[in-house]
């Protein structure tokens, strides 16, 4: 086994890790953030997030000597970010992820549960996703009119790179926000000290309360996205790549990690689909049965990142919500325009699409729960409605 390490795996597997969390790390943060987490929980539950998937990924990847890449769910994170507080704060959403990580396991484990999942309309479920990102996609143009000399470096350092290779264009937007962070930015006192003492990996242990809101409000939601654009996505890359194994025990060993991120914060992981595709491909190892490396060393630099959460948590709360906002809007962009040309292509069901996704961008909340779930009722009754009609 050893013997098929290389550094083109290595290489890949940095990269891949470097890419998967500097390019959503602000959409967790922010998720965690909106739903009642302290800087200090929403830092354990990044760090969390990060050595679940890093040892998930690595777990995997021996045993099936395939590159199995493991994400957080950005989807989901962008999905607490506008739900919003629930009643009874972290501790309940603490609660709704830990059911999301149960639902998860039983999806893999039992199939008519799965075969539910998959049942959703494709149209209803990308449409749901859209209205979920739209906030934060409009952070960006938000920064720039809240301080154009702070937010449009960020705009433009994505902008500008993203002609050259989309991949590093999100990471290039994160060093821009690093550097109007260090040269505009007024430090206040004592903010070096934090820094330095966040070195300290953050664990905060949260008792999970469980009520009704935070079933239907965000666990269910969360549930959805988080099989409809990770784990589904994740299994069709592989298989584009032709490593064909059966998802079930991927979903189920997926939702164990995401069940032990929980208790300290971590919303959920899953597979991944953009760093699955950089691990799966021929820039990992020439040789398909030795690109596993590229996911373990992905997984092993995901540990490593996890363990300065506190660092990067420090880091961010210097800066004004905006600029970090926009951040994650940009690394949101291309998953916003797949979603909406996913809901919206079929033009029978354009209707249904359009209603699931006013709701959900809304993110108006009726009885303690979030638009994201009244957002996909509608948009099935309007679906039901339109086929029913079309039969008759």
């Amino acid at each position: 086994m050893l013997r098929d390490i290389s550094s083109q795996s290595f290489f890949m597997g940095f990269l891949a890790a470097f890419v998967g969390t500097a390019s959503s790390f602000a959409v967790v943060l922010q998720g965690l953030t909106a739903v009642g987490a302290s800087p200090f929980e929403a830092a354990s539950g990044l760090m969390a997030l990060s050595i679940s998937m890093g040892i998930c990924a690595i777990v995997l990847s021996l045993k099936t000597r395939m590159p199995i890449s493991i994400a957080w769910s950005t989807p989901g994170a962008a999905l607490l970010a506008t739900s919003g507080a629930v009643e009874g704060g972290f501790p309940v959403a603490v609660g709704a992820f830990i059911i999301c990580a149960i639902l998860i396991v039983i999806c893999g484990t039992w199939k008519p549960l799965g075969k539910a999942v998959a049942a959703i309309p494709g149209p209803l479920a990308n449409a749901m996703l859209a209205g979920v990102l739209l906030g934060l996609c409009l952070a960006p143009i938000k920064a720039v009119a809240f301080n154009p000399v702070l937010g449009l470096p960020i705009v433009l350092a994505w902008l500008i790179v993203a002609r050259f290779n989309r991949l590093f264009a999100v990471p290039a937007a994160l060093a821009a926000f690093v550097l109007v962070l260090i040269f505009g930015v007024n430090f206040p006192d004592g903010a070096i000290t934090s820094l330095h003492l966040s070195l300290v990996p953050p664990v905060a242990f949260v008792v999970p309360h469980f009520n009704l809101a935070g079933l239907v409000g965000i666990a269910l939601p969360l549930f959805i996205v988080t099989m409809a654009s990770q784990n589904i996505p994740g299994t069709a890359v592989l298989r584009a790549h032709d490593y064909n194994t059966p998802p079930g025990p991927l979903f189920a060993t997926t939702g164990i990690f995401s069940l032990l991120s929980a208790p300290f914060g971590g919303h959920a992981v899953n597979l991944a689909a953009i760093t699955a595709a950089m691990c799966a491909g021929e820039d990992a190892h020439p040789d398909p049965q030795k690109r596993y490396w590229a996911a373990i060393f992905a997984g092993i630099f995901y540990v490593v990142f996890g363990l300065l959460a506190g660092v990067i948590t420090a880091l961010v709360s210097l800066a004004p919500t905006i600029l970090i906002e926009a951040v994650a809007g940009l690394a949101l962009i291309g998953a916003f325009s797949s979603s909406v040309v996913a809901a919206f292509r079929d033009e029978n069901n354009r209707e249904a699409a359009a209603v699931t996704f006013l709701i959900t961008a809304a993110s108006l909340t009726f009885y303690g729960i979030s638009g994201a779930f009244w957002g996909l009722v509608a948009g099935g009754l309007i679906y039901i409605l339109t086929h029913l009609r079309t039969k008759t």
